[in-house]
């Protein structure tokens, strides 16, 4: 069954163009992507990557040095900028001045597209308004002015806004940025059941890899290197594609957790029994204190080292049998103590 593209562009160039101070600048050229219904596309690279520009781009806020970009078959320069608002909600990091303002005010803006100059809102209009707040979970502060939110809860309101416009397509800029975990989360579970359960197109910037590997439908990867690099999460991810998304040779990507982590150079080989939780943790640890891990037992290895948790009343603590190449062996109560023990 073929998808529905909501918005699409075929060899496109993004940039700067010519001024009286500067020449054009082209940050890429021949780029070309689908954005699907009902999905969750999360946009990913470095700072200065360009993602920004691409989503202004987009959103026909900044336009194309070369090619053009389609909304469901039609220019998206040749919408009206009271129609495109019916289509395209734009949801950017920086905060606006809207803090002397209520949540309800805030995310009654999201109608301004069909009240018209005068702004009166109709008894839909109103059911549209609280539908919104709603959605994104925050009616309790629906009569909260916005300067009394926490960050995330104003991430959250500014997003009701976006959907007040009940516009089929949403871009966020760094819609995480300088949220707490918590908020983060909760940010990015929210736009993932928005785009599931509403049929929402979403395009977001993150830097919150962990989070995109997770929930997000599709990864687009952009770096100057490698243009624009598109595909199903778990496509990019076993493609080994996100193994040198960094240029540095400092930084490696597990597959197996979805994690970057620093490239460790460790020469001293040991032997590690375990398996799930145990495995990994103990593994975390010795990586950590400069040990790396042998195929087998019969490798040239230090020791091998042996984990099990022992449960007393409601404690749980692991404990170590640790045995060395001359055959003695060491019973250790806790990671502490084992740490302490590896470092003499």
């Amino acid at each position: 069954m073929n998808k529905e593209s909501v918005i699409s562009a075929r060899n496109i160039a993004i940039g700067y163009a010519k001024s009286k101070h500067r020449g054009e600048a082209s940050l890429y050229k021949d780029l070309s992507f689908d954005l699907y219904r009902g999905e969750l596309v999360c946009l990913l690279g470095v700072n200065g990557a360009g993602k920004s520009t691409l989503l202004r781009t987009i959103s026909n806020n900044q336009p194309t040095l070369n090619g053009e970009i389609l909304f469901e078959g039609k220019d998206i320069t040749t919408y009206s900028e009271k129609e495109l608002s019916q289509l395209m909600g734009l949801v950017l990091t920086d905060k606006t001045s809207v803090g002397g303002l209520l949540v309800r005010e805030l995310v009654e803006l999201g109608r301004y597209p069909y009240t018209g100059f005068f702004g009166q809102l109709t008894k839909q209009d109103k059911a549209v308004v609280q539908k919104a707040i709603d959605d994104v979970g925050i009616s309790h502060k629906a009569n909260t002015y916005v300067s009394e939110l926490s960050d995330g809860e104003r991430q959250k309101a500014m997003i009701a806004k976006a959907l007040a416009q009940e516009c089929p397509v949403v871009l966020l800029d760094e819609p995480t940025a300088f949220l707490d975990i918590e908020s983060r989360i909760e940010i990015m579970n929210l736009l993932h059941d928005l785009a599931a359960n509403l049929g929402k197109t979403i395009l977001l910037s993150t830097h919150d890899i962990d989070l995109a590997l997770l929930l997000a439908d599709r990864l687009w990867l952009i770096s100057k290197g490698k243009g624009l690099i598109r595909g199903i999460t778990e496509d990019i991810v076993l493609s080994g594609t996100l193994d040198h998304f960094f240029k540095g040779d400092s930084i490696v990507f597990d597959r197996y957790t979805g994690n970057f982590l620093p490239k460790r150079s460790n020469t001293k080989k040991v032997y590690l029994k375990a398996d799930g939780l145990l495995y990994h943790w103990t593994k975390n640890m010795l990586e950590r204190n400069g040990f790396s891990l042998a195929d087998s037992e019969d490798s040239d290895i230090l020791f091998s080292i042996s984990p099990k948790e022992v449960i007393d009343g409601q404690t749980t603590t692991t404990h170590f049998e640790l045995k060395k190449q001359d055959g003695s062996i060491a019973y250790i109560a806790s990671f502490e103590d084992l740490v302490e023990k590896l470092k003499h």
